[in-house]
């Protein structure tokens, strides 16, 4: 059979037929199927018009003809494939286009309605906000330059050099009680674990005494994480605001030694009086009742991620003059809740601290008197609720017990970092009953 090899080599169907009998003599001819050329006019006709029914359009099935007759016919001249490529492409770009007019207008089918906005709130699905555009969330180290924020910070502990020791004592009691919970404990009795040194005598005597093990027991409390919500509004500028930072800062350092994740934000506004909204606002002729009326400027001041020995300069920008503007704590405590909720922490503990209800005269002059009250006791509501968050609230000089059910009011400012770490050993207390004493107590105070 090898000997006509050396004849057919410039044929490519007979040396296409001379493989396939070559297989078939080696043995593995059932796995070659059937023989193309075998076939009669009938089968080819219906082959064909299998292939005219498929989806493809018809150029397709014009374009394997040619290429079948080309490999049929290698003397083919170049001038004739050029052509038929021409015309293949012609064909094609037609087709494209009439599919094309067929997509855009279908006949009998009117066009698709387009889907309806996601509400802006989860909490409330009637709450408006007149235009998103001009909202911004920032990190901190973008809205003032590295030089100007060491400055700042270097104001800040200046400003509350008589405070640090106390809030530095208040900051290593809670070290302690959070390190006491850390510590190891033991279930003892056990039928395997690590020999109990306190049975070893027993196990001496009879070995084949049981239970003389113990086992270390897993402390939940590590996979924990903490977000302080500081308002940046105007009225707490000065002392609030000074002690609201360091206090923060402290106490982000001491859950940190904690293993305890620690994030920090900020929430105010752009501007004054309804910023750019307002101007778009206003040129589109004032339509009514335009829902929250002014550009949001959500801050992170220390993400949860972040250590605090390369953040902590960014809780000086607190004081920076013109950053306190108005507050709307409806929506920055949303926007906390949801950024804890993609966090894989086990237990989330989000803290607010404000000095009042939530103020922006642009949108309040326009809406409903309580229409950001409103949405704020929708958003607490909500959280509450979903229970995925653990929700507290520190009110400085304003009582925010009418608003969240863990809450406490302090009268000055010097009195929050008692306030914060008293609520948040509270609420690392292993003890459920000693840690409701606590809370209850804090809030009647």
């Amino acid at each position: 059979t090898l000997g006509a090899l050396q004849d057919i080599l410039a044929d490519q169907t007979a040396f296409a037929k001379f493989a396939r009998r070559m297989i078939e003599d080696l043995g593995y001819g059932d796995q070659l199927g059937d023989d193309p050329d075998s076939m009669d006019d009938d089968q080819q006709d219906e082959v064909e018009e299998s292939g005219e029914e498929q989806e493809e359009p018809d150029s397709a099935g014009q374009d394997d003809s040619d290429e079948t007759e080309a490999e049929a016919d290698p003397e083919r001249s170049q001038d004739e494939q050029q052509d038929a490529a021409q015309a293949q492409v012609s064909m094609e770009e037609l087709a494209d286009d009439e599919m094309q007019d067929e997509t855009e207008l279908p006949e009998g089918e009117a066009p698709l309605e387009p889907p309806a906005p996601a509400p802006i709130s989860d909490a409330d699905p009637h709450y408006a906000v007149y235009n998103t555009a001009f909202d911004e969330e920032i990190r901190a180290e973008d809205l003032a330059d590295p030089v100007e924020l060491e400055r700042l910070r270097a104001y800040l502990d200046q400003q509350l050099e008589p405070l640090k020791g106390a809030v530095s004592r208040l900051a290593n009691k809670l070290q302690r009680r959070l390190q006491a919970q850390q510590s190891r404990s033991w279930e003892f009795d056990r039928e395997e674990g690590i020999l109990d040194a306190g049975r070893l005598a027993r196990v001496v005597a009879n070995p084949t005494t049981p239970l003389s093990f113990k086992v270390e027991k897993d402390t939940e409390f590590r996979d924990t994480m903490v977000t302080l919500l500081l308002d940046n509004s105007g009225s707490m500028r000065g002392r609030p605001i000074s002690i609201a930072a360091i206090c923060a800062d402290v106490l982000a350092r001491t859950l940190e030694r904690c293993s305890v994740k620690v994030e920090i934000l900020g929430f105010t506004t752009r501007a004054w009086k309804g910023g750019q909204s307002r101007e778009k606002w206003l040129a589109e002729g004032r339509p009514q009742l335009p829902g929250r009326l002014n550009d949001l400027r959500h801050i992170i001041y220390k993400s949860a991620d972040a250590p605090m020995r390369r953040t902590r300069d960014n809780l000086g920008l607190m004081m920076k003059e013109g950053l306190l503007k108005e507050n709307i704590d409806g929506e920055a405590l949303e926007w906390a809740h949801r950024r804890m909720i993609q966090r894989k922490e086990a237990r989330k503990i989000l803290m607010v601290i404000s000095d009042g209800a939530p103020v922006d005269d642009s949108t309040l002059s326009v809406n409903p008197a309580n229409y950001l009250e409103k949405h704020l006791r929708d958003v607490i509501a909500m959280v509450e609720r979903r229970k995925q968050v653990e929700l507290l609230a520190i009110g400085i000089g304003h009582d925010v017990t009418r608003y969240y059910q863990r809450a406490v009011t302090i009268t000055d400012a010097d009195q929050l970092a008692g306030a914060m770490t008293e609520q948040l050993a509270a609420l690392f207390d292993s003890d459920p009953r000693a840690r409701a004493r606590v809370m209850g107590i804090r809030r009647a105070g």
